[in-house]
């Protein structure tokens, strides 16, 4: 309860989390809120913004506000599932390496190191293309991916977990591995775990608007990734239509910037020093020592 206290103080929680959630319910509802069809024309090629047309509309002649909230669907969907493929790989390896130590630590933390090195775009640009191009695929490229820095923070917080003292007094009354992690090392992975989650399914949305931007996006299925690679093949910013471009970048930027405050806001309110970090001028403040002090 005190974390939820803790995170309900903070300003940049409130607000990253109504992101998350307004872009959420226009996922879940998109049907619903599309004014036009998605896949039908409804104007003038490339028609500027209106009352009719709120966003304008592509090469096509279609609504641009019905693409982007039928495109929020693919990129949160894949946002969030490559983020829980990510998280629940890194957190067993993290927790495992972290309690277990010894050559099972060693291990996790080669195999960690070596996809480290490797840069993750290139290398997901590669995997798209020999593989496919479907949406399942795509995410669990990026989950597949993805799963290293989580890994390495929970490793770091297990590491120091297993040496506190409710831990040690639980395997001294003879409890097992599994009954430790399960009722003492989850609970307080658990929150980091949250925090991650959040921070991966930005980097999700991210990498999936640049795969389907090299054009290795699904081809059947509407994201933002698409709609801007699609702008740009078909001479959007030649044409002066920046409303084929903006808005879903927007959207994007947007859901990024969520994801980044309520993940910062869990990690201060788990480590409240993140949010001291500045060094206060009292502390330096100068005086004329007494005679305790030379005592």
């Amino acid at each position: 309860m005190s974390l939820l206290h803790a995170l309900a103080r903070r300003p940049t929680m409130s607000v990253g989390i109504s992101i998350l959630i307004a872009f959420t319910l226009m996922a879940v509802f998109a049907s619903g809120l599309e004014p036009y069809s998605p896949v039908a024309p409804s104007g003038p090629l490339f028609g500027a913004p209106s009352s009719a047309h709120w966003l304008g509309t592509d090469d096509a002649g279609v609504d641009m506000l019905s693409l982007i909230i039928a495109g929020s669907q693919n990129s949160m969907l894949v946002g969030f599932a490559a983020a829980i493929i990510a998280v629940l790989l890194g957190g067993a390896l993290g927790i495992i390496s972290g309690y277990k130590g010894g050559w099972s630590e060693t291990g996790v933390v080669a195999v960690t190191d070596f996809f480290l090195v490797i840069p993750a775009l290139p290398l997901m640009i590669v995997l798209a293309a020999l593989f496919g191009q479907s949406i399942y695929q795509i995410v669990l490229i990026i989950g597949l991916l993805s799963w290293m820095s989580v890994t390495y923070v929970v490793r770091a917080l297990v590491h120091t977990l297993r040496e506190r003292g409710f831990v040690a007094r639980a395997r001294s009354l003879g409890a097992g591995d599994r009954y430790i992690i399960r009722h003492h090392i989850l609970p307080h992975v658990a929150p980091l775990l949250v925090a991650q989650t959040v921070l991966t399914v930005a980097a999700a949305v991210f990498l999936e608007a640049a795969l389907a931007f090299v054009g290795l996006g699904d081809p059947s299925r509407i994201s933002w990734g698409t709609l801007i690679q699609t702008a740009f093949d078909r001479t959007a910013v030649s044409a002066g239509a920046w409303w084929a471009i903006v808005p879903p970048g927007v959207c994007i930027a947007l859901v990024v910037l969520g994801c980044f405050l309520t993940g910062q806001a869990v990690e201060e309110a788990m480590n409240p020093r993140l949010g001291h970090a500045h060094v206060s001028h009292r502390s330096f403040s100068l005086r004329t020592p007494t005679k305790d002090d030379e005592r």
